[in-house]
């Protein structure tokens, strides 16, 4: 056998007689990645791990209203009770205690539900996904509300979707505009956040949600409701859910979440669909995770059966009010004035309207210039934006650590416009 050295590869390999080496072609990605938008969001996630950054950006839960402790013991119980099964593969469906206990909170909260009806996904933004592929063809046509959930832009955009956007107020979509539409561009499908929405907090009234479900069934259209804050109630009274009235019942997803009741580190949540769209669901499923982790699932079972969810919810909605108060306290002395800006009944997110002129994505550096952060609004348009918009989250932090940061938000204002602020 010949050994052939080292020396002589490289000699073999760099002499001007070897073959010439192949020049590599380029390679592409697919043609809808090149339709992706990346989220200013999540980029500016990265700027949290600096302490001295006070950031309205994230729609975060408060860490250290999380019950670690009974999370904690409820892991701990699962895997002494039954190791064997909670660390083995499990159904695509769900864990049938988790699917069990969720329908029973949701008939509680006036949905009547079934545990068959619900699926388990790995977060709600997983259901996203599964019904992008389950509803929707490249090059069919998304109605959302103007402006929306950012992460659902993305979910249409990568399945190759058209997205229309139709315009809203503080009661949500307008039906007119909403019915003008959908005779116009005849979508697959309606997407909504309801309840306390992303970006806007604002909450659809009762008249409106009648309206789209009558307009969805007379038109022949899906509705995806999507309901990751629901629980998080600090003032006012709960609203039907679309899928609970007749018109829509049929034709309605429901999305939840227990990210932001629970911990979102977990990766839970759930879609109630009609059985056929459901099937499809669970076999789209099937093709990406093969199911979601079921040693969370069964933690998550046995934390909603034998802890108190609810008044975990109530504490954390107390000091959610308190923070919305510090912040809403704050505002008229931290922004230019002639800014404009609601008050939500709920969740997370207030939203901000600047005066003409000033845009909120050019005003970011010297936000960030102070170590403060916010989401510029025009993200979250998928067409032509309001460049005068941005996004407040008030659930991270303190109601002192609040202040702190709109002192800092108005200091960058002021230095960015040379205009006033109510802080004069």
């Amino acid at each position: 056998m010949s050994i052939v050295s080292p020396a002589a590869v490289s000699a073999t390999a760099t002499s001007p007689t070897a073959t010439s080496p192949t020049v590599a072609a380029p390679v592409a990605l697919a043609a809808r990645a090149s339709r992706l938008r990346t989220s200013p969001v999540r980029d500016l996630l990265a700027l949290t791990a600096d302490p001295e950054l006070i950031s309205f950006a994230g729609g975060l839960p408060a860490p250290e209203l999380f019950d670690a402790e009974g999370l904690r013991r409820s892991y701990a119980e699962v895997l002494i009770e039954r190791p064997r099964e909670v660390l083995q593969y499990s159904t695509s469906e769900g864990d049938p205690a988790l699917r069990a206990v969720l329908a029973d909170r949701l008939t509680r909260r006036g949905l009547g539900t079934e545990a068959d009806d619900l699926v388990i996904t790995s977060g709600s933004q997983q259901a996203l996904a599964l019904l992008t592929a389950a509803l929707l063809d490249p090059g069919d046509t998304v109605v959302v509300e103007e402006p929306t959930y950012l992460a659902a832009l993305q979910a249409f955009d990568l399945a190759g979707a058209r997205v229309v956007a139709v315009p809203t107020d503080d009661d949500g979509v307008r039906p007119d505009d909403l019915e003008k539409i959908v005779g116009q561009h005849r979508p697959r499908l309606l997407y909504l956040v309801p309840n306390f929405q992303n970006p806007t907090g604002r909450t659809m009234s009762a008249a409106r949600r009648h309206a789209v479900a009558e307009i969805a069934a007379r038109r022949g259209m899906w509705i995806i409701e999507d309901d990751p804050y629901g629980e998080l109630r600090l003032s006012g009274q709960p609203q039907p859910w679309i899928a609970g009235l007749a018109a829509a019942g049929d034709r309605t997803v429901l999305l939840g979440s227990l990210s932001k009741t629970m911990a979102p580190g977990m990766r839970l949540g759930w879609l109630r669909a009609p059985a056929a769209l459901r099937r499809a669901c669970v076999i789209a499923k099937q093709a990406t995770d093969l199911h979601t982790s079921t040693v969370d699932q069964a933690a998550a079972a046995r934390y909603l059966t034998t802890a108190d969810p609810d008044a975990r919810i109530a504490l954390m909605c107390a000091a959610y009010r308190e923070r919305l108060d510090a912040l809403l306290a704050g505002l008229p002395a931290a922004l230019p004035t002639g800014s404009h800006w609601n008050r939500p009944a709920g969740g997370m997110f207030v939203w901000v309207r600047l005066p003409a002129g000033l845009d909120a994505t050019a005003l970011l550096p010297a936000a960030l210039a102070q170590r403060v952060a916010y989401v510029p609004g025009a993200a979250f348009y998928p067409g032509a934006a309001d460049p005068r918009t941005l996004r407040l989250s008030f659930t991270t932090h303190s109601p002192r650590r609040v202040a702190e940061g709109l002192d800092r938000l108005g200091a960058a204002f002021a230095d960015a416009t040379g205009r006033t602020t109510g802080r004069g």
